[in-house]
């Protein structure tokens, strides 16, 4: 029977992406979170689900985390 809440491109191996999601945020917060978690989702079942559509939504996360990160760092250096 197809799981359509918790369907299996979620699952690979010893671990499910929402654990590993969870680990991989957990210091992370806001904007940093999600970006860093989607592109983890999007990289965890392109090969079950959209193929290099996934891959390239995972890499518009990368971009706006690479956006964010150079963008809190100018703020932190027009502090000081």
């Amino acid at each position: 029977m197809k799981d359509n809440i918790n369907p299996s491109h979620y699952r690979n191996g010893k671990v499910e992406c929402i654990d590993a999601l969870e680990s991989a945020t957990v210091n992370k917060k806001g904007l940093e979170a999600v970006c860093v978690a989607n592109t983890i989702k999007y990289l965890w079942r392109y090969e079950d689900k959209n193929g290099v559509e996934d891959v390239q939504k995972s890499l518009w996360y990368i971009k706006k985390l690479i956006e964010f990160l150079e963008n809190k760092k100018d703020e932190k250096e027009k502090a000081n």
